[in-house]
């Protein structure tokens, strides 16, 4: 049976039923990642014209050698967000019911993955959570997705050099929802939306201590 600290997705629920339940710990920290758009619909090989490709093998391996047990996937193309979310709470919920506190657990997305992620924090509703926000976020998601609620512990990190996203003061003030922590972060690499292919220190070393319930950063 496949080591659970890299485990897809998909089988997640399936692994609650099996042998491997007994090594679900409540002491571990669990990760939760959600890549971006141009990984769900392009294979791992394949380079963004502007942006390269997306590291995302170096990302979950920097996450697992820290020693958070990483659960993450490949989703199909044109995956629904809000529908996937509903998958990744109900996956979360299932740790929570093993014994696993909530505050040892942490969804991190980039792009649309931050977009996924948001909807988790929404539908699970649970302000002990952890959640971080890469490059997902804009002034015009307020119209565009007013169901989305931040809840949780929120931190959100953007590039400098991005057209494509901002902060995200603007949802923490509209979020009606519990928010125990929140922090933002701007980058500066000048890679642009591309920032968020590379495993980068810049938005990885902040993830690590967000997750690992070091909400001041230091």
């Amino acid at each position: 049976m496949q080591n659970l600290r890299f485990f897809p997705l998909l089988a997640f629920i399936v692994l609650f039923a099996s042998s491997c339940k007994a090594q679900v710990s409540a002491e571990k920290d669990y990760i939760f990642f959600l890549h971006n758009r141009f990984a769900e619909n392009n294979d791992w090989d394949v380079s963004h014209p502007e942006f390269g490709k997306v590291e995302y093998h170096a990302i979950l391996d920097s996450f697992s050698s820290a020693g958070f047990v990483v659960l993450s996937e490949k989703r199909p193309p044109d995956t629904d967000a809000s529908a996937y979310a509903r998958k990744v709470t109900a996956q979360v919920d299932s740790l929570l019911k093993t014994g696993v506190k909530a505050n040892h657990i942490t969804v991190i997305g980039t792009s649309k993955g931050g977009y996924i992620a948001q909807y988790v924090s929404t539908y699970l509703a649970n302000p002990e959570v952890n959640y971080v926000f890469i490059g997902s976020f804009n002034p015009g998601d307020i119209q565009e997705f007013p169901e989305i609620q931040f809840c949780g512990n929120i931190l959100t990190i953007y590039e400098k050099s991005d057209a494509y996203a901002t902060s995200a003061l603007k949802r923490r003030e509209t979020s009606t929802l519990e928010i125990r922590h929140f922090a933002e972060i701007e980058t500066n690499t000048g890679l642009r939306h591309g920032f968020l292919f590379k495993a980068l220190p810049e938005w990885i070393e902040p993830c690590k201590k967000w997750a690992g319930r070091n909400y001041s950063l230091e």
